[in-house]
């Protein structure tokens, strides 16, 4: 009996003593917030890196980051182009909700963007890199300032060498290669602030590897001629990839030298598909929204809490929000209607499907944003005296608030609902159906629309009531005024 009692008493400290061992690590867990850092590339097709299986690109520090972290095999952006899938970082949203339906669109002031959520929260928090979704001049409130960054150094577009850039409103001039000035600046910030009691929220989005791809790598033989020998028309697309790589592992070595690595939620991805068919991970490349203009390489290292894993389960761009929120300990009042949701449960092992994902593009023309051109010319009028040569560029049309009648459904619609996918494509009144199953027909080849019109039409109905929700969010329905 008293070895019984022995054997039940060891037995229930080692209960106790595993209890307390979880209780002193979620207590850790929520006591000392992460910082959080996310890098995005732009234009980073998903098969163009070692790890996603290219036969040549050398990315040895995002490879490096694969199989320490927790890499998303099924993670898309949030639209085929840049300035949709930043807005959608931005808010959690679709785009259109924001005012972004294209490219050069800027986001309204009226959205909740994720870095006034965390500065809300105590983070102190930077922008750094193109911004594309709003002004870079002082006071507006389209800019990073405006959008709730206390610190920043941001391009209105994607920029090269020896780029003209916006310092919280002030514009400089500064030599070098645009991607390893913004990995320099968000380095400074990271330096700056690490020994402060705040925790830190940076945002860095390279400029790179977007046309023209004049950057090269650095300290590499030869790196003018990389890839040439390649059979690829592009090799400076894969040279920059090289070039971005090498500021990831600059980025990861600066956390470890800083003493912050273990408890910084570092993510990676890119803002739409590759240039490249081939690598695209699917169907097309970037402006389209079958899944070679969508999947993109998505990796999150948070040492603290994850070792490697891979994830099946599909997300995008815009769960970044939803998931990075809570994890601050951040609080939104009047949160708007999201279209992200909240990956704790996936990564924790915990859950294993998702909510259905849409896609819309090909509603409203890009505008184009001539960064270097436009910041130079503010530059020159400041030093000159002039007047502000582009004062349109301060709001744009974030104060008008369109509505839409049956023209408004116009463009190609998509409805992710995994492993099924629906196409909607809208014509000139005349609308397509294409559904495919990702699982078995990855690279979208057979419709199925006439093999299976019940789930056709049932997707349908979900994927339209969904785009007449994104158009009364665009129309301004969801703020409070």
């Amino acid at each position: 009996m008293l070895a019984q009692k022995q054997t039940l008493s060891v037995a229930l400290v080692t209960l106790l003593v595993a209890q307390l061992a979880n209780s002193k690590s979620l207590a850790a867990e929520t006591s000392e917030r992460p910082h959080i850092i996310l890098v995005m590339a732009d234009d980073h097709g998903y098969g163009d890196t070692g790890f996603t299986g290219h036969p040549f690109v050398q990315t040895p520090h995002l490879d490096a980051m694969s199989k320490a972290g927790v890499v998303f095999n099924r993670f898309y952006a949030s639209a085929p182009v840049c300035s949709p899938t930043r807005a959608s970082v931005m808010t959690g949203r679709h785009p259109f909700r924001t005012n972004v339906p294209n490219h050069g669109h800027y986001m309204r002031p009226d959205e909740v963007t994720i870095a006034e959520a965390l500065g809300g929260a105590g983070y102190v928090t930077g922008h750094f890199g193109k911004w594309h979704i709003g002004s870079v001049q002082p006071d507006s409130p389209t800019s990073p300032g405006g959008a709730g960054f206390d610190e920043w150094l941001s391009g209105l577009n994607f920029f090269d060498n020896d780029p003209y850039l916006s310092r919280n409103g002030n514009y400089e001039h500064i030599e070098g290669p645009g991607t390893v000035i913004t990995m320099e600046a968000t380095i400074e910030f990271l330096t700056k602030h690490h020994a402060g009691d705040r925790p830190m929220f940076a945002v860095t989005w390279f400029p790179s590897p977007h046309d023209p791809q004049q950057e090269l790598p650095q300290n590499v033989p030869d790196a003018a001629t990389l890839y040439n020998d390649q059979s690829t028309k592009k090799p400076g697309y894969f040279r920059e990839i090289t070039l971005l790589d090498q500021q990831v592992g600059r980025l990861r070595q600066s956390l470890r030298d800083l003493g912050i690595a273990e408890n910084t939620l570092l993510f990676y991805c890119s803002d739409n598909g590759g240039l490249i068919v081939e690598s695209s991970g699917g169907r097309n490349k970037k402006g389209s929204i079958y899944e070679g203009g969508l999947r993109v390489p998505a990796i999150l290292e948070w040492p603290a809490r994850f070792g490697h894993q891979s994830i099946d389960t599909p997300a995008f761009a815009a769960d970044l929000y939803p998931t990075l929120v809570p994890i601050a300990g951040a609080k939104v009042p009047h949160q708007p209607r999201l279209d992200g949701v909240d990956l704790a449960d996936v990564l924790a092992g915990k859950q294993t499907t998702r909510p259905p994902m849409g896609f819309w593009h090909g509603h409203t023309q890009g505008q184009s944003t001539y960064s270097d051109r436009i910041i130079r010319a503010l530059l020159e009028a400041k030093q000159s005296g002039r007047p502000n040569p582009f004062p349109e560029r301060v709001l744009k049309n974030v104060q008008e608030f369109p509505t839409f009648g049956d023209e408004g459904m116009r463009g190609h619609a998509a409805w992710n609902a995994w492993p099924w996918k629906l196409h909607r494509i809208q014509n000139d009144n005349q609308i397509k159906l294409e559904l495919y199953n990702l699982e078995t027909d990855p690279m979208e080849q057979t419709n199925l629309v006439k093999k299976h019109p019940d789930r056709a039409a049932q997707m349908k109905t979900q994927l339209e009531a969904w785009q007449r929700s994104v158009l009364d969010s665009w129309s301004g329905k969801d703020y409070v005024r």
